[in-house]
């Protein structure tokens, strides 16, 4: 069996041309059940208030479901705002934010490991 993945688009902008499914299916397994919601800076300030009393919009959110299931949420004009400061194209650092993303719903925290796991990613995919 494999798993379910789809993409909301909350936004008035076009959808990114990323390979979502398949750096899901590297990361996280075939048989992950992913959805994936872009969404505007107001609602992911909302969002990152609630479930992370941060009282600002943020780029990336990771919500586990189950073992085999979870969401992102991203907010695209938040992370091209934030591009600059990593040096990176907003498309690069969409697709980093969907890595990283990911290896949160993998059960990654922050640090080295995690850093060697973007890496090694962000060079399979870009």
């Amino acid at each position: 069996m494999t798993g379910d993945f789809s993409i909301t688009n909350r936004t008035n902008g076009k959808l990114p041309r990323l390979p979502f499914e398949q750096v899901k299916d590297a990361i996280l397994g075939p048989k992950y059940s992913l959805s994936v919601a872009l969404v505007t800076p107001k609602e992911s300030h909302k969002l990152n208030l609630t479930y992370r009393q941060k009282d600002k919009p943020t780029n990336v959110l990771s919500f586990p479901f189950e073992k085999n299931s979870g969401e992102l949420v991203l907010d695209l004009k938040t992370s091209r705002a934030d591009a600059v400061n990593f040096d990176m194209t907003p498309d690069n650092f969409l697709l980093f934010l969907v890595i990283h993303g990911m290896l949160h719903l993998k059960g990654y925290d922050h640090g080295s490991t995690m850093e060697k796991a973007e890496k090694k990613f962000l060079k399979k995919f870009l």
